[in-house]
């Protein structure tokens, strides 16, 4: 199995100015329990069962010392296959030099910028303007020419914008993170999100992550994400879906094994395989990994 979607850090190595914040409660919880290093023996630890994992940006000060650590630590551990988004300003100026340096690293799969987390987040931050940038939908161009793919995390209601950005770029490899982030959980949020994402399920090159539920649901249960996974699992189909733990900031609201227990038995079995592994591996290009590792 495949975790499509988790972090790590070394708090001495990257420096992470939003994780060392003290008293600042962000729209995911009290990060104050995860404000100290995680590192893969702690992940593959809390990932037992799993066989590779995706690490994904997580808001480092320099984005490239970040690439390089993880870079390093999937040279440590030649056994467990590692790949990478890194974070990159598609809109800045030298975007193709930046992206061909990332690219140099053997583990970099894709970049991730983040268009929307939170409403209230997003306000102050102003990351929604990406979308109305004709920078911004350049270095999406620049990063399917260098042949990476893009995360995209967003809320539901920049979905319909969104999908007129990506169907202009159809040979960029899309990956939703959280599906979509759905931060109404009441019947009449969740009928709405269903709609909005449904542009973005309609893209051929739009796969879908099944993660970081409970950043919205500190309390979620199988009951209340199984409108969710059903959704997104009849949206875009087994193919285009895969299971990420959004670990360790998921840790806030339940342990790994709750977590895959939960998924297990929402995901109907002959669904299992591409959601838990060949849908992420595919993607993320795991089995070249594998192979430069022999």
């Amino acid at each position: 199995m495949i975790d499509s979607h988790h972090h790590l850090w070394d708090l001495a190595a990257v420096h992470y100015p939003w994780l060392m914040a003290k008293g600042e409660a962000r729209f995911f919880g009290d990060p104050a329990p995860i404000q100290r290093n995680y590192l893969l023996p702690e992940f593959r630890h809390d990932a037992a069962g799993f066989r590779g994992s995706v690490h994904i940006q997580v808001g480092a000060q320099d984005a490239m010392a970040e690439a390089k650590w993880v870079q390093s630590v999937a040279e440590a551990a030649p056994d467990w296959p590692l790949a990478q988004v890194v974070f990159c300003d598609l809109t800045a100026p030298d975007i193709d030099a930046q992206l061909t340096a990332f690219k140099a690293l053997s583990t970099v799969r894709g970049v991730r910028q983040i268009v929307g987390r939170a409403p209230e987040e997003d306000a102050a931050s102003g990351t929604n303007a990406l979308l109305q940038s004709a920078d911004f939908k350049r270095g999406l161009r620049a990063v399917a020419k260098v042949g990476l793919s893009f995360d995209l995390q967003l809320t539901p209601p920049l979905m319909q914008a969104t999908a007129e950005v990506l169907a202009d770029i159809p040979e960029l490899p899309v990956a939703l993170c959280h599906a979509g982030s759905p931060f109404d959980r009441t019947p009449e949020g969740l009928a709405l999100w269903e709609k909005q994402i449904a542009p973005l399920a309609a893209l051929p090159h739009v796969r879908c992550k099944l993660s970081g539920l409970g950043m919205f649901d500190h309390r979620w249960s199988v009951q209340s994400i199984e409108p969710i996974v059903k959704t997104v699992l009849n949206q875009f189909g087994p193919a285009r879906v895969m299971f990420g733990s959004n670990f360790p900031v998921d840790s806030l609201y339940s342990d790994y094994a709750t977590l895959i227990a939960a998924y297990q038995k929402l995901i109907p079995e002959p669904m299992k395989a591409a959601v838990f592994s060949e849908t992420a591996r595919d993607f993320y290009r795991l089995r070249e990994r594998c192979a430069q590792q022999g």
